[in-house]
């Protein structure tokens, strides 16, 4: 079986914190919800070019990826080092509401 190295910038210790994730080669994506390959595409670019990578602090080789305007929810295995996508969405205008609101401390309103 052919093994797959992922690179990271950070010890596994720092849970918490962001890390830098590249992998030197894609062993695959396993897609389970069958997201269109325009989606697995791009995930597949990010993880051969680097990605910023937030460790799961409740559960081993979870992260979750930030793209430009996606976020992908993924599980590396550590057996066969497929990645796994568990999930993406677009970051929500709601979650930018709330930022800029916060940056001109006004007041938020949202429905």
């Amino acid at each position: 079986m052919p093994s797959t190295r992922v690179q990271t910038d950070c010890a596994e210790a720092h849970k918490n914190e962001d890390m830098f994730l590249r992998m030197e080669q894609l062993p695959g994506i396993d897609n389970l919800r069958n997201y269109p390959a325009g989606i697995i595409r791009q995930l597949e670019e990010l993880l051969l070019s680097g990605v910023s990578a937030l460790p799961d602090p409740k559960r081993k080789h979870f992260y979750d990826l930030e793209a430009d305007e996606r976020t992908f929810f993924i599980q590396i295995s550590s057996i066969t080092g497929r990645v796994v996508l568990l999930a993406t969405w677009l970051r929500s205008e709601r979650a930018i509401e709330h930022v800029d609101c916060a940056e001109t401390s006004m007041e938020c309103i949202t429905s």
